[in-house]
């Protein structure tokens, strides 16, 4: 410890050549969801955003800025930092929706996602910052702090590929993991501090499926099924929420138990009530729990193909800590444990295919 200092550390926690090695296939899996997460969210305003804090809107932008600048001065910028403050006209608003839909499908095709996220983040948060009453969700506070987070996870570059190298920096990875565990532990805490007697008694679930947002028809169906499976879902979740989750600061294995329980709840719960994008979030986030190793196995065959050939520059142990085991599985050699794999098929490979879309 005596080699440590205040600097290195910092180096240790926010720069990428030391950052965390053997997670470029779940970045780059979050990435891309990340950017459809954002498309879905501003592709739902442009039809709505004029009706809602247009100048003939329910909640004008415009009205309430001038109303902070009036108050507050200059310090209504701190207030409400967003774009509006230029104009509120209906042209703006629309086209602040169109520029965050094509930043975000410039972002899943992975051109420049630095600069794509920065255009997502500055967009929603213009809207976010202006809607008021139309803005106080918990899905838009966390797609902003997910954004946030994710230009220090992002590769560098304007066509980066995998992003070997510049790999998620240590601090970032941990905060998007932090996000993911708290809006599952809040969750939690929010039900038992509530003082709902219908959590404690394990009675929450039964009418949830009516009372929910949004239910789907899927939703109607259970619904009908007996009270056990309600009570036994009650307290399921809130074994989850306050308890599972912490299995996401945990050893390896242990992390990708937590994410193969907690994605099959998450996705039951999009399949049963409509919270907008917050559950496809964290859903997404949950994504982050994984390495390289475990995802390369289950990735579809292009994949593959593109990040072993990405690979071939650099050796997959010691570029990402993929052992030989690993690629023997995927080329079908059946080596054990620190054998080295037949390299001759990954020769065949082109450099120019190395670049995912």
């Amino acid at each position: 410890m005596s080699g440590w200092s205040p600097a290195s550390v910092l180096r240790w926690l926010f720069d990428s050549e030391q950052g965390v090695s053997g997670r470029l296939l779940p970045r780059w899996i979050f990435l891309r969801a990340l950017g459809l997460i954002y498309y879905s969210a501003f592709f739902s305003l442009v039809f709505q955003i004029r009706g809602l804090i247009g100048p003939y809107g329910i909640l004008p932008a415009g009205e309430y800025l001038q109303a902070l600048a009036e108050r507050f001065g200059h310090a209504g910028y701190w207030y409400a930092p967003t774009l509006l403050w230029l104009s509120s006209g209906a042209h703006v608003l629309t086209g602040i929706c169109w520029a965050g839909m094509i930043a975000s499908v410039l972002l899943v095709l992975n051109l420049w996602p630095r600069g794509m996220l920065a255009i997502c983040f500055v967009c929603f948060l213009s809207f976010v910052s202006a809607a008021q009453d139309f803005s106080a969700y918990q899905s838009d506070g966390m797609l902003l702090e997910a954004g946030f987070i994710a230009l220090f996870f992002a590769p560098a570059g304007f066509r980066p590929g995998w992003g070997e190298e510049s790999r998620p920096s240590r601090a970032s990875l941990f905060l998007l993991v932090w996000e993911c565990f708290r809006i599952y532990f809040e969750s939690g805490v929010a039900k038992i501090m509530g003082g709902d007697a219908q959590w404690r008694n394990f009675t929450a679930l039964d009418e949830y499926y009516q009372n929910g947002p949004l239910p789907t028809w899927i939703g109607w169906y259970m619904q009908h099924w007996p009270h056990w499976f309600h009570a036994a879902t009650a307290f399921g979740t809130l074994a989850l929420e306050l308890g599972l989750v912490w299995m996401m600061f945990l050893p390896r294995r242990l992390r990708i138990l937590c994410f193969l329980i907690v994605t099959p709840w998450q996705i039951g719960i999009i399949l049963s009530a409509n919270y907008t994008f917050l559950n496809y979030l964290v859903l997404v986030l949950g994504i982050l729990l994984l390495d390289d190793q475990f995802v390369l196995p289950y990735s579809p065959g292009f994949m593959k193909k593109s990040y072993l050939a990405t690979k071939e520059a650099k050796p997959l142990a010691r570029a990402n800590g993929v052992d030989g085991q690993a690629l023997a599985a995927l080329d079908g050699t059946g080596l054990g444990a620190g054998a080295v794999p037949n390299r001759e098929p990954l020769r065949a490979v082109r450099h120019d295919d190395a670049r995912p879309l």
